[in-house]
């Protein structure tokens, strides 16, 4: 490791490989744009755009002394998140040495994918627990006959409303303990849990089995994809969902088995001032989570308290708390989400804790997300017109996948990752186009504009400059797949009707136990039977 400048310092492959499993806390983060992520990462790195990394990185490393880790394909590409974190505040900021491409070349292994931890953890699951599941095929006749059964789909209802199994009823992972007794009232009746893929079919069925729920309880093998891939029709749009509130009874037996649930896994539960105590401390990072649903987040909350569905802070941990080794503490309403989700976090490898709250009412507003940071001039449609007229350059920083879609004649796609490099000429205007003036700001501090020139920002969607009048055109193959580096392809692909990359995203999913390492494998503890 060698000090570059007063801003970061360097640390060698060996290195972080040694940190990331020292038992302190460290933020990993990639700042590669997700589709150059999603192809090959490191297996604990959080993603975080170097497009979206100033307002991003406050929620997911919320301590500014935490050891932060940042790389890219190379350590040129690190070092502006590097600085860029520093003029934050961030003190304990290091650059991996040669990024990715050093990573490899040391011996270590590259992931693709998303969510690592939790998906290699599902499949983890499925082996300890011999989670029972059951194949599209047979859940279709048993549909077909009759039989008393309930399908759950375990994700969250825009999810599902892209497509779901007939009859599914949406009910996210983190939902299951608190409502399964009103939706599957009846002992008899077999419990089928889906998600897209495996992960959340797995966790959500393991979860009612653990919870000693009565009712034989399966995972659709494959979720969705199986159905897919067996050439069964899927639904979309369907509104069927859990209840806002559980019954009286339901509750009641929900609260007695997430009880039960939580002392055999060693829950443990804080009161108000402990939880205070924690979020005070420099020393450690504290996340404080409410795993609600969004409407009840929404409605109030616990003071300082962020939100992370239950479900998918399981699903995706990375995407909610970046601090490994932190403590994060979790809290509801009623005593029942924030223990089951608990017992799987701790499992996952964290300390987690239970917020008691003492009865008081979540009553807080939630909390508001990063303003966009004041500069650029702002102009409305009209004025965009001005200035396309005039010969501005139009500079259109959405996702690609948006830009390819539909966008303005004329306008040139591009991403902070290009901005520096992108060559303006002589134009007397530039004129940013979005649909997030956060994203613009930070496009701007990295572009460079001839001296004298204007340079704005006009924020809307295709619609908005449609209705203003202004030209749109969709160029489906402009960016090229290559040039969308935010995009993933290898995950989304399985979702348009490409039985080919749904058939390898689940080799991939199956295959993930065989290339972790032993210590990757040893941060995982099961601890229920």
């Amino acid at each position: 490791m060698n000090m570059t400048n007063n801003v970061y310092m360097n640390v060698e492959p060996a290195v972080l490989k040694a940190w990331l499993h020292d038992g302190g806390e460290i933020a990993l983060l990639d700042v590669r744009e997700h589709g150059r992520f999603g192809e090959a990462h490191l297996f604990y790195a959080a993603n975080t755009p170097y497009s979206r990394l100033e307002f991003e990185v406050r929620r997911l490393v919320p301590r500014m002394s935490a050891r932060v880790v940042v790389y890219g394909e190379d350590s040129e590409d690190a070092a502006k998140a590097a600085r860029a974190l520093a003029a934050l505040g961030y003190s304990n900021v290091h650059v991996l040495e040669g990024g990715v491409t050093a990573w490899k070349e040391q011996g270590y292994a590259l992931f693709a994918g998303v969510n690592l931890p939790s998906k290699t953890f599902g499949e983890l699951a499925e082996h300890e627990y011999h989670t029972p599941a059951m194949s599209a095929a047979e859940l279709k006749r048993r549909i077909g006959a009759g039989e008393n059964l309930v399908v759950l789909d375990g994700r969250p209802y825009a999810e599902y409303q892209k497509m779901s199994i007939p009859t599914a009823i949406c009910c996210p992972n983190g939902e299951l303990a608190l409502h399964v007794q009103d939706l599957a009232p009846d002992e008899s009746t077999t419990i089928v849990v889906n998600c897209a893929g495996r992960t959340r079919s797995i966790i959500g069925a393991q979860t009612l089995i653990n919870l000693g729920v009565k009712n034989p309880v399966y995972a659709l093998e494959n979720g969705t994809q199986g159905w897919f891939l067996n050439d069964y029709a899927l639904d979309a749009g369907q509104t069927r969902r859990h209840a806002a509130s559980a019954s009286g009874a339901a509750l009641a037996k929900a609260r007695e088995r997430a009880s039960e649930l939580a002392r055999r896994l060693g829950v443990q539960t804080i009161d108000a001032e402990a939880c205070r105590r924690m979020c005070a401390d420099a020393d450690r990072t504290t996340y404080l989570f409410d795993v609600r649903t969004p409407e009840e987040y929404r409605a109030g909350t616990y003071a300082g308290a962020l939100h992370a569905p239950g479900g998918q802070l399981i699903q995706a941990t990375d995407q909610y708390a970046a601090t490994r080794g932190a403590r994060l503490v979790l809290l509801d309403s009623e005593g029942v989400r924030a223990p089951t989700v608990a017992g799987w976090l701790l499992q996952l490898g964290w300390e987690v804790y239970v917020l008691d709250t003492g009865g008081a009412e979540l009553n807080a507003h939630p909390a508001a997300g990063a303003p966009a940071a004041s500069g650029l001039p702002k102009i409305d449609a009209a004025r965009l017109r001005e200035r396309r007229d005039q010969g501005a350059l139009l500079i259109d920083v959405r996702p690609s996948m948006d830009y390819r879609k539909q966008h303005i004649e004329g306008a040139r796609w591009s991403i902070r990752e290009l901005a520096s490099a992108l060559d303006v000429g002589d134009c007397r205007h530039v004129v940013l186009l979005t649909d997030d003036e956060r994203v613009a700001e930070l496009y701007a501090k990295d572009l460079r504009v001839p001296q004298g020139a204007t340079l704005s920002i006009a924020a809307g969607d295709a619609a908005s400059w449609k209705a203003a009048g202004l030209p749109l055109v969709a160029t489906p193959d402009t960016p090229s797949d290559a040039e969308c580096i935010d995009f993933l392809f290898f995950v989304h692909d399985r979702h348009s009707g490409n039985k080919a990359a749904a058939m390898k995203y689940l080799e991939w999913e199956t295959n993930l136990v065989n290339q972790i390492d032993d210590r990757e494998r040893a941060s995982y503890r099961f601890l229920s039977h």
